[in-house]
């Protein structure tokens, strides 16, 4: 695989003068505008400076390149950029940790990939052909939980030190040959389960450490799965938003459209929880919105309070451009990323 690094461009700024002739008689109301706006004028929060994180995107089609952001104070921190496409097949950045250490763990549908600080590649692992790597989660610093989606879909725990893989089960799946919707999140449990997102067949299921099925709950095309410190699964749901879900399947919270009709809803891929309660979710826009010159109108990123409160609501898209919103981390969270203390 052959990494680039991109700096972060500012695009000219162009001044356009359009004369018009109107006569006596003709209607002089203004032009329809150029962008649709699916966001209020006024978004709550402070923007970039709202808290410090990490951030990824897939599929940003308007770049030659796909960029992981970090950003603290406001402004980008440390960036960086591979190909949207690695011998012709396309790369799209999801799942991505930063661990305590300040490496990054992250995917790139092709393969998977740690990097450190100074943008050094220490373990990299190429997706076999006919796969896709859509989840990758670091357990402590030399290990990772890793998703091979294909026929077979396989969960491998790695270490990516030596990168021997020291443990594997395979993951049923309704369509073998089909991977690319399979999952985008499986994530080991404190109780040493596995909790997948079944993306083309709507249901979270929970696998015991030999893979036998111990639990399940029907979830639309459930992109995130993250089972909470008090029990609950916190489950993004595609387009039709968020749902948290007791042991017994009940949804006892959600947020979907009608909780903010202001701020349009796309594909709802990242969701965590953080520890003064709120939620916050990764709006990807980019199947929603067909021309990429309305993109600017959405909202990357929201927090939401349980009252359903939306309390920040990120929109970057130029100054940085930030391009889409697939995984975010909270850098001000507390907790230890590779112990599994963040609730995501």
């Amino acid at each position: 695989m052959q990494v680039h690094y991109l700096p972060m461009r500012i695009a000219p700024f162009c001044l356009v003068l359009i004369v018009t002739t109107v006569s006596l008689g003709q209607s002089t109301e203004p032009a329809a505008p150029t962008t649709r706006v699916y966001k209020p004028a006024v978004l709550p929060g402070n923007g970039l400076a709202q808290h410090p994180f990490l951030l990824t995107g897939e599929w940003d089609f308007r770049k030659p390149m796909q960029t992981i952001f970090v950003v603290r104070d406001g402004k980008v921190a440390w960036s960086y950029a591979i190909p949207i496409k690695d011998h012709g097949t396309l790369q799209e950045l999801g799942d991505a940790t930063m661990l305590s250490n300040g490496n990054i763990v992250f995917c790139r549908k092709v393969g998977a990939s740690e990097i450190t600080p100074d943008k050094k590649i220490i373990w990299n692992y190429d997706a076999p052909a006919g796969t896709e790597i859509h989840s990758v989660q670091p357990l402590g610093l030399d290990h990772v939980l890793m998703t091979i989606q294909g026929n077979p879909a396989r969960a491998l725990t790695i270490n990516t030190v030596t990168g021997v893989t020291e443990k594997e089960i395979q993951l049923p799946v309704d369509h073998p040959d089909k991977p690319h919707m399979q999952f985008r999140r499986v994530r080991l449990t404190d109780a040493g389960t596995y909790l997948t997102g079944h993306v083309d067949s709507g249901e979270v299921v929970e696998y015991d450490a030999q893979g036998k099925e111990i639990w399940s709950v029907k979830a639309f095309q459930p992109w995130s799965v993250v089972r909470l410190k008090n029990g609950n699964t916190l489950i993004g749901c595609s387009t039709h938003g968020v749902i948290e879900v007791n042991p017994q399947g009940q949804t006892v919270w959600d947020f979907t459209q009608k909780d903010c009709p202001d701020i349009k809803l796309f594909i709802i891929q990242e969701v965590s929880r953080l520890a003064n309660g709120n939620t916050v979710m990764c709006n990807w826009c980019a199947n929603g919105v067909k021309n990429p010159k309305d993109w600017p109108g959405t909202v990357q990123v929201l927090e939401v309070t349980p009252d359903k409160k939306v309390v920040w609501a990120l929109s970057s898209w130029t100054d940085p451009d930030l391009g889409t919103a697939s995984s975010i981390q909270l850098l001000d969270e507390p907790g230890i990323p590779e112990k599994n203390q963040l609730q995501r």
